[in-house]
């Protein structure tokens, strides 16, 4: 038989779906590591979907790049935040999650043989999207336990000839979030090496203070060379909706519209109009929804601490790295990969986890994702669980 893609062969499955799959097949076991809620979207989106459900034109084609509708309440929520007014009709794109976002925009701005940066720890599918385009993906670390990143490192790799940079604001899996100095950084060296920023936002309204989140976008003269992709996944609790979208100045819209016609033609119809509603949405909701996951980040952390289980405290999203350096040191355990150690505590204690060697370039085996978007009994119980951890130290 034909040889099959060089570039597909390189790949592993997605460790977070197979770690999820794992835990499927663990009866009572408790998934923290895909990062989906086990909590209700808001009633007003369990409204408007059944109301979408009962016929018309919303169960056929949408037009390919979005509905109307939906575009423009993407451009009426952005275009104070970035400072200028957001055409619907030229610059939003509606696509099949995030993911897709992410994809068509990489897909867009690269040719064979261009090279694309991201930072490590990186979420898994920047990599793939990278090579799927021909590209060479460049990894610059950020360094554990405060994430920071080198500015030197960072313009080495600029120097390099790359073609764009992908930030993840807040970060998955580490939870950092960049700050207005960072970000500026960024856009400067993108500016002085021609080179596109390329942000995957998705996690925006769950930052923790002091910090705050900044569209790289709104930066001053940033617009132009910066593609904004995101998802309404988590901020209302609609992972399996698979809706997301990508902002963009008119000429890079264009193609990201080409690649997403290819790819998909369209996001689900009845689910793009149902998700307008969410949009009527006032302050109160963001609100609440981060006074709820703050709630949850405190009693999950705190949790852990009182375990003796190292970790980091999120400054945005709902990830938590932990450090399992003290397991891996006794004899029980010798030679066992983080990969080993998650497959086996979710069998033997009921939680499962994501290893964070899926996520480092760097030789890194010794972290663990867990995440807390889970009811607060949901995680009580985790965090009992893993309490029977200690007897193993």
């Amino acid at each position: 038989m034909p040889q099959l893609s060089k570039r597909v062969e390189t790949f592993t499955d997605s460790v977070i779906r197979r770690m999820t799959r794992i835990s499927d097949e663990t009866p009572g076991s408790i998934n923290l590591s895909q990062g989906f809620p086990d909590f209700d979207p808001p009633q007003i989106l369990l409204d408007a979907m059944k109301k979408m459900s009962s016929g018309g034109e919303q169960h056929q084609y949408p037009i390919t790049f979005g509905s109307p509708r939906l575009r423009k309440c993407i451009a009426d929520k952005y275009s104070p935040i970035l400072g200028r007014t957001i055409d619907p009709e030229e610059e939003v794109v509606i696509t099949c999650g995030g993911t897709e976002a992410m994809l068509a925009t990489v897909m867009s701005v690269c040719n064979p043989g261009d090279r694309i940066i991201a930072f490590s720890p990186v979420y898994e599918n920047y990599g793939t999207d990278t090579i799927l385009c021909g590209a060479e993906p460049i990894y610059v670390p950020l360094v554990p336990p405060t994430y920071d990143f080198d500015r030197a490192a960072l313009e080495d790799a600029f120097r390099q000839g790359v073609k764009a940079i992908i930030v993840c604001n807040p970060s998955n899996p580490c939870g950092k979030v960049f700050t207005r100095e960072e970000l500026l950084y960024i856009e400067e060296l993108a500016e002085k090496y021609d080179a596109y920023v390329i942000t995957d936002e998705v996690y925006e309204h769950i930052v923790f203070p002091p910090h705050e989140h900044i569209m790289a976008a709104s930066l001053p003269g940033a617009y132009e060379r910066t593609i904004t992709c995101n998802s309404l996944s988590k901020t209302f609790s609609i992972t399996g909706w698979r809706l997301g979208f990508a902002i963009a100045e008119p000429k890079v819209a264009e193609y990201i519209k080409k690649v997403h016609d290819f790819i998909t033609i369209g996001a689900p119809a009845p689910l793009q109009e149902a998700v307008c509603e969410a949009f009527t949405l006032g302050q109160e909701y963001y609100d609440e929804m981060l006074a709820m996951y703050s709630r949850k980040r405190d009693i999950f952390c705190g949790g852990l601490s009182e375990i003796g289980l190292p970790h980091t405290v999120p400054q945005g999203s709902y990830f938590v790295m932990v450090d399992i350096s003290a397991f891996l040191a006794r004899e029980q355990f010798a030679g066992w990969t983080d990969l080993q150690f998650c497959e086996w505590m979710v069998k033997e204690v009921g939680v499962a986890a994501v290893p964070g060697s899926s996520f480092f370039v760097e030789d890194v085996n010794h972290l663990i994702r867990l995440h807390f978007a889970r009811s607060e009994e949901s995680l009580r119980e985790a965090l009992r669980r893993l309490a029977q951890l200690k007897k193993y130290l």
